[in-house]
């Protein structure tokens, strides 16, 4: 079954409006994966919005299921990423500045940058999972990078799933399939919701792991977290 980890940066925004310790962030993580959370997911920025460099350290020592690492790997993110060691670190190609990750790695164009990249947290027993939009070659390209595993950007697809799911899913199915046949693990992430993300973990295949933070952050204030935990785990298990 496909996993759930949740991604706690807008809890961290919370928490940096008011310069305190309100909502106290780990003990939020930690409650997350009482409540049925298999992974807790963080994206540090360069300006340390949310996520800050110095609370990976904390989370890592807590995170009981498995701890993921989103971000750009500039020099400061490379090393305070190898120095925590988190389970998995998904590279993700944001410029400084950006609201949100809104496109994926082209694989081929940075092919040299990737590889020794990837080589560096391999090296430091991190599994390694890169970013990307759903087309075949840029897949081809994670493999030659040496990747572990893909993240599949699904914003387009979320964008797009009232009005034609079919066809904005059917490029996620077939990369799917080819990253399977090429040892290449399938996680997905950005905008899915309690809305569609039943379709999606049931159409694209060998999907191991969804990352989730906004729309079950903002399930939460009506639900309450441990209610939306389990409704995110009902859509990928029903």
């Amino acid at each position: 079954m496909t996993r759930l980890s949740v991604n706690i940066n807008k809890v961290a925004l919370i928490r940096n409006a008011r310069g305190g310790n309100l909502p106290d962030l780990y003990k939020f993580a930690a409650d997350c994966e009482e409540y049925g959370a298999q992974g807790i997911t963080v994206h540090p920025r360069p300006d340390e919005r949310h996520i800050r460099y110095a609370d990976l350290e904390p989370l890592k020592d807590l995170v009981r299921t498995e701890f993921n690492v989103e971000g750009y790997p500039n020099d400061k993110f490379i090393n305070k990423v190898i120095a925590v060691k988190p389970h998995q670190v998904t590279l993700v190609p944001d410029p400084p500045g950006v609201l949100t990750s809104s496109e994926g790695w082209d694989t081929i164009e940075h092919k040299d940058f990737l590889s020794g990249v990837i080589l560096g947290f391999k090296d430091a027993g991190i599994r390694v999972s890169l970013f990307l939009d759903a087309k075949i070659d840029m897949v081809h390209g994670a493999k030659e990078v040496g990747a572990d595993r893909i993240e599949l950007y699904t914003g387009d697809y979320a964008k797009s799933y009232f009005q034609d799911k079919e066809n904005h899913i059917r490029d996620h199915i077939v990369v799917a399939k080819e990253a399977h046949k090429l040892g290449l693990g399938v996680n997905a992430g950005h905008d899915l919701n309690l809305d569609n993300l039943h379709y999606y973990s049931t159409h694209v295949p060998n999907l191991k792991e969804v990352s989730i933070g906004h729309a079950l952050i903002a399930d939460a204030l009506y639900y309450g977290i441990q209610n939306v935990i389990g409704m995110y785990r009902h859509e990928l298990a029903r």
